[in-house]
């Protein structure tokens, strides 16, 4: 199936739209990495906010302070969680196998 073929102005609000995303995703990392925000309620509520719906886990996880690649790695597979799930697709003991985790 081929790309729909945008006008300029269609182009220009996507692209606006996508680089608003960035930028959300990157506050919300900052705010976990900085010990403003936890890990467990930015899990909890990834069902209903959207911009921490579409973060992989993983991202989440490595801003976590003190968890690298190798702890994140090893926390997902003891939780039995892909590493390209993203926040929103975790299910209820998912979430709680990881949260439990971390304490």
């Amino acid at each position: 199936m081929a790309l729909p073929t945008l006008t300029p102005q269609q182009r220009a609000e996507a692209l606006a739209k996508a680089a608003e995303a960035r930028k959300a995703r990157s506050e919300l990392l900052a705010s976990i990495k900085s010990g403003r925000e936890s890990i467990d309620k930015v899990l909890m509520r990834a069902k209903d906010d959207k911009t921490v719906g579409k973060t992989k886990v993983t991202q989440l996880l490595k801003a976590v302070p003190g968890l690298g690649q190798v702890k994140v790695a090893a926390l997902l597979e003891q939780a039995g969680i892909d590493p390209d799930r993203r926040a929103a697709g975790l299910g209820e003991r998912q979430r709680e196998a990881l949260i439990n985790a971390l304490k």
